[in-house]
């Protein structure tokens, strides 16, 4: 199918790109029970990642010490300043990785139940994409393109770190370009499903997303922040799971709204 093609407005696609998130909480009055299964598996994995970053938190201090040795002779105020950046930027990319990885893990762990919650959204919109690959296929492949998608993830971490030591720009700047950089990357994660049904690669599904730059950075910023408050990622990962189906729809030229239904209540077929 062909990828959408037109006059982009950057700073309107961003936004729509946020609405996208928003409209995926609508499934919640659709389908309640499934999206809360749609919660057990981010609970489950949540619980697992909130100790890491709890230890992380408790151990950010020695850490900052670590990997500041040269400041250890320095005169204060330079020697405390030197580690609190280094916390801080530490704790940057932490938050990158720990969200990227809870995403993959909780996809992979909780994939029959997305499957149900795309299926859903997608039954909404149109006909459904039948290329299924099964479960187990689904979970190696879904283990792959997280694997490839985590090393750019770690690549702009470790990036994000450096520039975290620049006074002033480092921890105003950095952490903005993490849910810039960190979206997207959750995005490719999050659109697996929609995207695979369709047969895409994951060098097809960059490039599909690619032409929805800015409503794809909009979508994976916002899922990324709402990620970090606390229960944000349980309560909205089956939400998130919706919306990146309306962005993969998107990306294609596929419609984003509810097909009209025929007498039975079965949405028919969208040119």
């Amino acid at each position: 199918m062909a990828l959408r093609e037109g006059k982009r407005r950057p700073a309107a696609d961003f936004f729509t790109g946020v609405g996208l998130l928003f409209r995926g909480l609508k499934v919640w009055g659709t389908a309640p029970r499934l999206m809360i299964l749609g919660m057990i598996p981010a609970i489950i994995v949540g619980a697992v990642f909130l100790a890491a970053i709890v230890t992380l938190g408790v151990n950010l201090e020695s850490l900052a010490a670590i990997i500041t040795p040269f400041a250890e002779t320095w005169d204060e105020p330079f020697r405390t300043g030197t580690k609190l950046v280094a916390a801080a930027a530490l704790l940057t990319v932490a938050v990158l990785i720990v969200v990227f990885a809870f995403t993959t893990v909780t996809l992979i762990v909780g994939q029959p139940f997305y499957e149900l919650i795309w299926r859903h959204t997608e039954r909404r919109l149109g006909p459904v994409p039948e290329n299924s690959l099964g479960f187990w296929k689904a979970f190696w492949r879904g283990i792959g393109a997280g694997l490839r998608i985590l090393v750019p993830t770690v690549l702009i971490g470790l990036m994000l770190f450096v520039l975290g030591f620049i006074p002033v720009f480092g921890q105003v700047l950095v952490p903005l370009m993490g849910a810039f950089f960190g979206g997207w990357y959750l995005t490719l994660e999050l659109t697996g499903l929609p995207f695979d049904a369709r047969g895409f690669t994951l060098r097809e599904r960059r490039d599909a997303l690619r032409t929805q730059r800015a409503a794809t950075v909009g979508f994976g910023a916002a899922t990324y922040l709402v990620f970090l408050i606390p229960l944000g990622a349980v309560v909205m990962m089956p939400a998130a799971v919706a919306g990146a189906t309306l962005l993969t729809r998107r990306s294609l030229g596929e419609t984003t709204r509810p097909a009209p239904t025929n007498a039975s209540g079965t949405p028919e077929s969208v040119p």
